[in-house]
């Protein structure tokens, strides 16, 4: 599958001011070799709250609000999907856990990556292994 990483916005949302594709292709870059992955095609959906709503009714029959859904079309060690980031939520999650829209924007990203790789977080024990490769995946963005 032939890399092909895309930025798209929907809805009201609008790419955050510090938004960089050249940055976002490098860390994504990054993430992958560190897994020893590779980037197939990748769609980033950047929405608001209605449209996150829409999608994650219409797919997976969710009646609620939430920062990110991953769709995972992996191949092997070549990662590749969909992934939708309600930017609303990002921003209010980065208010409620006081950790800056920057990084809770940066966290997210990695968060469905993080999905893709294999990473789960529906059980606490996978929620803290999640948290600690997030947390990885931000120490390699300090680094570019």
């Amino acid at each position: 599958m032939e890399e092909e990483i895309l930025f798209f916005k929907e809805g009201k949302a609008d790419f955050p001011s510090f938004f960089s594709n050249a940055l976002i292709l490098e860390w994504l870059h990054v993430i992958a070799a560190h897994y020893s992955r590779k980037l197939g095609a990748l769609n980033f959906i950047f929405c608001d709250d209605e449209y996150i709503l829409s999608v994650n009714r219409q797919y997976l029959q969710h009646d609620y609000y939430t920062d990110v859904i991953t769709f995972d079309y992996c191949e092997g060690d070549v990662l590749s999907g969909d992934v939708f980031i309600s930017l609303d939520t990002v921003k209010s999650n980065s208010e409620e856990y006081q950790s800056g829209y920057e990084n809770e924007f940066h966290r997210v990203i990695c968060h469905s990556v993080l999905h893709l790789i294999g990473f789960k977080d529906k059980t606490d024990a996978d929620s803290v292994m999640m948290r600690e490769n997030e947390d990885i995946c931000l120490e390699l963005l300090k680094t570019l």
